[in-house]
């Protein structure tokens, strides 16, 4: 077992590694082995699992590729993951998939499924549309029947069918892996002197380019050097990140601002951990899996819950979160993202709660402008509040 600082070291490895080596790996060590990327947010990854197939988050390419040849596909002022995403395509970097699936999550994201199905017409490409209406009577059927489809298509694709028993399987893999997730944003909550927030997301990460059960060794191994780390508080402000559902900052973003303040809650690579609770494993799977997406969620400017408001559900993660302030980072050209900033702020101001206002983009290398106003904020509440 390797101790939490080679763990993070070899996390943020495989999360930086643009030439997505880990899948690479995982698929020539059996040339029938398959392997479906799938764009953010979220995306029931359960099912390709059972059937023996490896699910890749498609998430950007950060500051480590620039976008050369996806810029003649589309336009700059497109968001950076979308065209860093397109450009790891370009370069074969994506070669390794079988499958590409999209959701219409924003209008760059439903069209880059028509870009990738005219550059890549020996990729299979489609948009898997869940339900944005979580308040409707029909949406867990109508999901019921999409992740149906989508069980016999992943069936097709290993050369098997996938069972009940597969499935389960599957999803108790999962399970554990949002348990231990959830233990480490507990962790970042009560102690987060104990585990940086960029480690924490490089952990992450790691886990959406490699199979999920390797993905649970290496969480225990983290929880079970982190109940033996020594640590001690500093004097810091508690501050919640929140904007980067779809498109991450570079690592070294979320470093600078832990130089001033620590992160006790986030939504970064928010479909990793978007299921709140396990997936009951008796019963009917598929609709075990259909029904924790419309009752077992988060929220997420792409998704829609008459039953709530997402202002509400945002004020609560502030409070179960005990942050003294919150930093709101939308990405750049994000209009889902720049759209609910509005809305968190206004709920903020009405509580007094102090917040920041932080603007990036996936590919920014320069962050002393971050860092000033980061330390400019901390101060103002540290010393002027």
């Amino acid at each position: 077992m390797a101790n939490l600082e080679e763990i993070v070291a070899r996390c943020r490895e495989i999360a930086e590694d643009v030439t997505m080596a880990e899948a690479w790996r995982w698929k020539n060590a059996d040339p029938q082995r398959k392997v479906v990327g799938h764009f953010q947010v979220y995306f029931p990854e359960e099912l390709p699992y059972a059937a023996g197939i490896l699910p890749l988050k498609v998430a950007g390419a950060g500051n480590k590729v620039e976008a050369k040849r996806a810029d003649s596909r589309m336009p700059s002022f497109i968001c950076s993951i979308c065209r860093t995403s397109l450009e790891l395509g370009l370069n074969r970097t994506l070669d390794c998939l079988d499958a590409l699936f999209f959701h219409p999550i924003c209008d760059a994201a439903r069209n880059l499924a028509g870009i990738w199905h005219r550059n890549f017409p020996g990729t299979e490409s489609q948009i898997l549309y869940l339900p944005q209406n979580l308040a409707s009577e029909g949406s867990v059927e109508y999901l019921y029947n999409e992740y149906r489809r989508l069980r016999r298509e992943f069936g097709e694709m290993a050369g098997r069918p996938v069972s009940d028993d597969d499935l389960r399987r599957s999803i108790a893999v999962y399970n554990e892996n949002r348990r231990h997730l959830r233990q480490l944003y507990d962790i970042k909550r009560d102690s987060p002197w104990l585990i940086a927030a960029a480690d924490v997301y490089a952990i992450m990460r790691a886990g959406t380019l490699m199979p999920r059960d390797e993905h649970n060794a290496l969480l225990r191994d983290v929880m079970a050097e982190l109940s033996r780390r020594p640590a001690k508080a500093r004097d810091k402000i508690r501050v919640m990140l929140e904007g980067a559902f779809c498109e991450q900052p570079p690592i070294e973003f979320i470093e600078v601002l832990e130089e001033v303040c620590y992160i006790v809650d986030d939504d970064l690579l928010l479909g990793v951990h978007f299921l709140n609770d396990d997936v009951p494993l008796e019963g009917d799977p598929v609709w075990n899996l259909a029904a924790s997406y419309i009752s077992r969620t988060s929220y997420s400017a792409v998704q829609h819950d008459g039953r709530r408001t997402k202002e509400s559900m945002f004020m609560e993660k502030v409070h179960s979160s005990r942050a003294e302030a919150v930093i709101l980072c939308p990405a750049k050209f994000c209009e889902p993202g720049l759209d609910e900033q509005v809305s968190f702020a206004k709920a903020l101001e009405e509580e007094g709660i102090p917040y920041l206002t932080l603007e990036f983009e996936e590919k920014m290398t320069s962050f002393e402008q971050v860092r000033v106003q980061a330390e400019t904020f901390a101060e103002s509440l540290l010393f002027y509040s």
